[in-house]
């Protein structure tokens, strides 16, 4: 009895001394993201945690529904969207630090085809034919899926295909569509788009504005300068190269 004594004692200061660390410990940064980083930011979160010792916590989504949680006080660190739009519409009411906001990327809409069905990516056009769903993201909150519109209206197929589209959340939601086969055939983000089970081709440029991605600092971020450490860090020497290799244009090429 007296030795169990004896060690409790022991244990209860050797909490006092050198306590147990908390889960998720104090250097922590939650960072909102547009689902088309899902893959690049994954690999970027983990080198950053390495250098660092901040670890990482991704919430992706849409970027115009991430927007709408930040504007009523979503407790994120940094946001980098899909469209410089909506990060300059929350520096314009507050919610993002407008000095830390910046352009981070430029992405790219394909045409996405399941593997093994009958259709080939031969470009818009061949989308007309057919009575096969179309999956798109939904153009109301997701830029990509503002694009996908924009590009099918410029090539003059949205009139005539646009009752057998089928919305995703996000372009995630979307790829997802095409994967299962629930709709053989989609137009998603480039940089979410090399996986096993689809085939893809590059949509023009000049069929839909820019997406042009911008991110900041969340004006209520507690951690604003690991926040900033972060977004240097995604066009830096360890993140730009996986940012590339992920489809993305970076800002020096783009300026």
């Amino acid at each position: 009895m007296m030795l169990r004594s004896v060690l409790l004692s022991f244990l209860f200061l050797a909490q006092i001394i050198c306590p147990f660390p908390s889960v998720a410990g104090d250097r922590q940064l939650t960072v909102a993201g547009a689902s088309d980083l899902a893959f690049a930011f994954k690999e970027i979160a983990a080198l950053f945690e390495k250098e660092t010792g901040w670890k990482v916590v991704l919430s992706m989504g849409s970027t115009g529904m991430l927007a709408k949680q930040i504007e009523h006080g979503a407790p994120f660190d940094a946001f980098f969207a899909a469209n410089k739009s909506y990060i300059d519409g929350l520096a314009d009411k507050g919610k993002v630090i407008s000095e830390t906001v910046g352009l981070y990327a430029r992405g790219r809409i394909v045409l996405a085809v399941r593997k093994g069905s009958e259709m080939k990516p031969e470009g818009l056009q061949g989308l007309v034919s057919g009575s096969y769903r179309i999956a798109i993201a939904n153009p109301d909150h997701a830029p990509y899926g503002k694009a996908a519109m924009e590009a099918m209206k410029a090539a003059g197929v949205w009139d005539k295909v646009k009752t057998r589209l089928v919305y995703g959340e996000n372009i995630r939601q979307a790829l997802q569509f095409v994967q299962s086969g629930n709709a053989p055939v989609g137009v998603v983000a480039l940089s979410v788009a090399d996986v096993p089970e689809i085939d893809y081709i590059l949509i023009p440029e000049e069929l839909h504005a820019p997406i042009d991605q911008a991110a900041a600092v969340v004006t209520a971020s507690k951690n604003g300068q690991a926040a900033r450490d972060f977004i240097r860090f995604v066009n830096g020497p360890w993140g730009a190269p996986i940012m590339e290799k992920y489809g993305f244009m970076l800002p020096g090429v783009l300026e």
